[in-house]
């Protein structure tokens, strides 16, 4: 069985083409801060790494509510906006 998985992975392994710096605060934006804060490009490569098919989000709000980085510890967030105004710019865009 395990002969399978990394074969699973590769088609799975899905790389951006480009990347872009955000200007201006959505909820996308606050998503992929999220992400990038845990140490994950965005929620496709999330969800390569931890072979998960859904990311648990606050449901007023779709924010992520919880990620799990590679060492195994857990980022919880709040349901309010988390990223400011002054690390908007830091948030990188992948384009796939």
């Amino acid at each position: 069985k395990q002969s399978e998985v990394p074969g699973v992975m590769a088609k799975a392994d899905i790389k951006p083409k480009s990347m872009h710096r955000a200007k201006i605060w959505s909820d996308d934006v606050e998503n992929l801060y999220r992400f990038q804060q845990a140490g994950y490009r965005d929620e496709v490569e999330y969800k390569q790494v931890k072979q998960v098919d859904v990311v648990e989000c606050w449901p007023e709000t779709g924010f992520v509510k919880k990620l799990q980085r590679r060492d195994n510890t857990f980022y919880y967030y709040n349901r309010q906006r988390e990223c400011e105004d002054k690390d908007v710019h830091k948030v990188k865009v992948y384009v796939y």
